[in-house]
């Protein structure tokens, strides 16, 4: 793979300036102004300037319907997703609907019996445990024949989601959706966790208007916002300045003690510290030891520990899911050992697409070995492996300008019969088929990617941040850069320089360590996962880091990659 075309941010010099005057660093300010930040004010936009729930189509409906059912002691079932962002979407609804005096309980599928969403089979589960309500959190919006099945079973549904409908929406009795058609909401980023808060807050305004209140105590949802955080983050939605409000005050909550004991207990066993607690423990440290759950066994696990208020059993819990992460470690390994051995960059030149299967794979690990074909190659990617039923089960990775669920969309549209299900969202899809249609849908999902994305897309560009100068290697730059809030559309700062490399040297036979030069002064650097040796000078993309040996901080820089 040829490097990435390096392209330096613009930015608003006036809005530079401004940020200077209030303290921040030239680099961090240039940077900050190259993301569209004018004023210290926007990087943690306060709680009461996120858009209202009256701007979410038919949540203030479903807040009523919801009121209705807790006043007639109805018996709710929250049905979640098997990702991190099902199981905090779960837990804030649990949670939530507690405080707010509903009988509420869950349940979420096994991702290998039951397959995506509210699926007949799982209705039919769910009617077992005799619920008058079924909500679905993070799924639901192409759950026709399920939410069918329960109006047959006389179980009323309501769905929240977040995830693009299709032609049909299902016939609940309410979906909260801001990406249906007709919603109206400024923010279409929501993950379902932001959903689900959002409908929270519209049931407590409706309960409040009912004077529910009046003779009890107002519940604090806030406090679950620690929560709504975390699946923001690790859904890797944009941060918008709605989301970033969402995130930034559970990232605050999380860092003054504020927090869930289930949250508290996974920084514990993944050794971060929560008082300083960042996106990025976020998204590599909690996220993926929640994550495990749902693609190794099911998710119950990973929601039970999210739910549970004792310390001791959380932290047990905690360790369950630290385990299993453990071995969906060592599988992803191998896995993406098979998939980056078996892409042919020879055909590179002729096919904007990767689309790959090995019959050893296993299903809950293949989104993940298809993010790291596509981080490598840049192509969009799907990688498949067995699922039930004799079927192949996908998930797929795209790149900037590459709408995956609408490619795949376009291939059920030009080929029906190739694609059994799919879903999902502009950078992630999941889908299934039969083995036998394999091979068409490789060449169907290559003609239609042609088709959606301009060629272009396909030659990686990496923006960076420009040069630092020898006097901003320091450490109050990184802790300047640590103390905010980076993810999705929003990302860390990036910088690029010439360099001497003065020493180099290869650790645990994959890492590679450095001691570079730049201008008159020496700092160190690692370049994870480059088994190779760099030319005497080079010049280098990379983040700025902190080291601590012995009490003792030092700069070092963590390098992306080398640069044309």
């Amino acid at each position: 793979m040829s490097p990435p075309r390096l392209v330096e941010r613009s930015h608003d010099p006036s809005a530079t300036q401004r940020l200077m005057a209030a303290g921040f660093a030239a680099p961090l300010a240039r940077a900050l102004a190259a993301r569209g930040i004018a004023t210290p004010a926007q990087l943690a936009p306060a709680l009461n300037s996120l858009h209202p729930p009256s701007g979410l189509a038919q949540c203030e409906h479903a807040a009523g319907l919801l009121a209705d059912a807790i006043e007639s002691g109805r018996r709710l079932l929250i049905v979640a997703d098997y990702d991190c962002d099902g199981a905090t979407a779960c837990a804030v609804g649990v949670r939530g609907l507690r405080a707010l005096g509903a009988q509420v309980d869950f349940l979420v599928p096994n991702r290998f019996e039951f397959g995506y969403g509210l699926t007949p089979e799982l209705v039919d589960l769910a009617a077992q445990r005799h619920p008058d309500w079924i909500i679905t959190v993070d799924n639901g919006i192409g759950s026709i024949e399920g939410v069918a099945r329960a109006n047959q079973l006389g179980i009323d549904v309501m769905i929240t989601d977040h995830h693009l409908p299709g032609s049909s929406l299902p016939q609940a009795r309410a979906i909260v959706n801001p990406n249906q058609n007709g919603c109206g909401f400024a923010s279409k980023h929501l993950a379902g966790v932001g959903v689900m808060f959002y409908l929270l807050m519209a049931l407590r305004a409706e309960m409040r208007t009912r004077g529910r209140f009046e003779s009890a105590p107002e519940p604090n949802l806030g406090s679950l916002l620690d929560l709504v955080a975390l699946g923001t983050v690790a859904d890797l939605v944009r941060l918008d300045h709605n989301n970033r409000a969402l995130v930034c005050s559970g990232i605050e909550n999380i860092r003054r003690g504020r927090v869930q004991p289930g949250i508290a207990a996974l920084f514990q066993v993944a050794g971060r510290d929560a008082r300083t607690a960042r996106c990025e423990d976020l998204g590599f440290a909690i996220g993926p030891r929640l994550n495990a759950a749902g693609r190794l066994t099911d998710m119950s696990l990973g929601i039970e520990c999210l739910l549970c208020d004792d310390h001791e059993h959380a932290v047990t819990l905690a360790r369950r899911l630290d385990d299993l992460n453990r071995e969906r470690r060592q599988l992803q390994a191998q896995m993406q050992s098979d998939a980056l051995n078996g892409v042919d960059t020879g055909d590179f030149e002729k096919r904007c697409s990767i689309v790959l299967f090995d019959e050893r794979w296993h299903p809950g690990i293949v989104g993940l070995v298809a993010s790291k074909v596509k981080e490598r190659h840049h192509r969009p990617t799907i990688a498949f492996a067995k699922a039930d039923a004799g079927r192949l089960r996908g998930s797929g990775r795209s790149i900037e300008g590459l709408h995956l669920r609408d490619t795949i969309d376009r291939v059920t549209k030009l080929q029906p019969s190739l694609v059994e299900r799919f879903g999902g969202h502009a950078m992630a899809a999941g889908l299934t088929l039969h083995p036998a249609a394999f091979d068409a849908f490789a060449d169907a999902f290559e003609s239609a990617t042609r088709q959606m994305a301009d060629r272009g897309r396909f030659t990686q560009t990496l923006q960076t941040d420009g040069p630092l100068q020898p006097d901003d290697l320091n450490p109050s730059l990184v802790d300047a850069i640590d103390a905010l809030v980076w993810g999705q559309g929003f990302p860390p700062p990036l910088f690029v320089n010439d360099f001497a490399i003065l020493e180099q040297r290869l650790v645990q036979g994959k890492h590679l360590q450095l001691v570079l030069g730049l201008h008159k002064t020496r700092v160190a650097g690692i370049w994870f996962g480059c088994s190779g040796t760099l030319p005497g000078n080079a010049r280098l993309v990379y983040r700025p880091r902190l080291d601590s040996y012995r009490g003792v901080r030092k700069i070092s820089l963590q390098i992306e990659c080398l640069a044309p």
